[in-house]
């Protein structure tokens, strides 16, 4: 492509590029840029929010640049505290590489391998001397620090930060020197750590790398920023049906986001928008396993859903011991959701699934909240439109 193709290519689903004009000159230069992320792998997961990056880097790659992938084992120690309220909890070296090791695993069913350098910032932090890393730190002001958003915020509420968090940014900033990195990809909340890339390349003569921000993506709640610890996402390792059935239950208001960011290209206008999600589920689950799990998750949907014929469906077995049934329907739903698909239901949006008629058992729609529950094995419970469980 030419650098103006290029960056027409880039720009989609980008939420902000400082600036788009660097960029251009930089794809100008006619040389592979060094395309920097990186992850801190304090879970082993990855999900569908970590994936939207992954695909952009994913798409710097196809174009023919170089994927740099800093695995931060040192600064994963400490926690990025961008858009945390409260400290992160500390994990040990071994548990940070443990979860790396997946994380890479993940990751490549993304990237393409033979075009991504992986790296450890401990390689750099590790042997620093205290003075060296005295005088990394006397490059930035405190008033710059907490000018960040998330620490003014805490002052505000009067929440600790704590030292060694003010220390990140200026550690992901001198990633950026240790692997002279043209390009930075982040989501939203990365802007100051970028921008600290930048001002620190700027004072080692070399070129400032391109900040380039990604939107985050809304969980499956479609208010909170995709989480395993909210219970709102879709790993990329989950199974195929699973993927598919979370997927199903977004709003339509969701999919308008996720088709962009996910398959980057606009929701259709014309289809109707229970069509255009399940097309949707497929690509995400043809992506991250195969055209042929894709096609028997979509026919076993249709089967359980489209076509009615639940009683012949491969379910989510669960057991319901007498605790849950003496708490009445409302407590077998909101069990059931969280079991079965890792979704969380309140009270008050279980009890309006009853009301609505929503909830079956084989078939029977249970609309009295107080009404008395005995389940029985091979009963078939339905919460909503998109999903059902087996009693066992």
């Amino acid at each position: 492509m030419q650098p103006d193709e290029a960056l027409a290519a880039l720009k989609q689903g980008a939420a902000q590029i400082i600036s788009e004009r660097e960029l251009r000159e930089k794809l100008a230069l006619g040389r592979p840029l060094r395309v920097k992320l990186g992850v801190d792998p304090t879970s082993a997961d990855i999900h569908l929010g970590h994936a939207v990056v992954l695909r952009k880097l994913r798409q710097f790659q196809d174009l023919g640049h170089q994927a740099v992938l800093i695995i931060g084992d040192f600064t994963g120690m400490i926690g990025d505290p961008s858009g945390r309220s409260v400290t992160r909890p500390h994990l040990t070296h071994e548990e940070v590489m443990a979860n790396a090791a997946t994380y890479r695993e993940q990751a490549f069913k993304i990237l393409d391998p033979a075009r991504t350098e992986t790296v450890c910032n401990g390689d750099w932090f590790r042997p620093m001397a205290f003075e060296e890393i005295i005088r990394l730190s006397s490059r930035v002001t405190l008033q710059q620090l907490l000018q960040r958003e998330d620490f003014a915020e805490r002052i505000k509420n009067q929440q600790a930060i704590h030292a060694h968090e003010i220390q990140y940014p200026i550690m992901q900033g001198w990633d950026s020197v240790m692997v002279r990195a043209d390009v930075e990809l982040g989501g939203t909340d990365q802007l100051f750590n970028i921008l600290m890339g930048r001002d620190f390349q700027k004072g080692e003569g070399m070129p400032q790398q391109i900040v380039f921000l990604l939107p985050i993506l809304e969980g499956l709640d479609g208010s909170n920023k995709m989480s395993k610890s909210l219970g709102n996402f879709v790993g990329i390792n989950e199974p195929a049906q699973e993927m598919f059935g979370k997927l199903m239950s977004i709003s339509d208001e969701l999919m308008v986001r996720y088709y962009p960011a996910l398959l980057g290209r606009d929701l259709p206008d014309k289809e109707h928008p229970l069509e255009a999600k399940k097309q949707l589920a497929f690509e995400i689950v043809q992506t991250y396993h195969s055209p042929g799990a894709a096609q028997t998750t979509l026919d076993e949907w249709n089967t359980r859903f489209s076509e009615k014929r639940l009683s012949d469906a491969k379910l989510p077995e669960l057991v319901f011991g007498p605790d849950i049934e003496a708490g009445g329907i409302v407590s077998v739903v909101i069990e059931a959701y969280a079991r079965a698909f890792a979704i969380k239901k309140s009270r008050a949006e279980a009890s309006r699934l009853v009301k609505q008629g929503s909830v079956q058992i084989d078939g029977e729609k249970l609309t009295d909240l107080k009404a008395s529950i005995s389940l029985k094995s091979n009963q078939v419970l339905r919460m909503d439109k998109t999903h059902a469980v087996r009693i066992k």
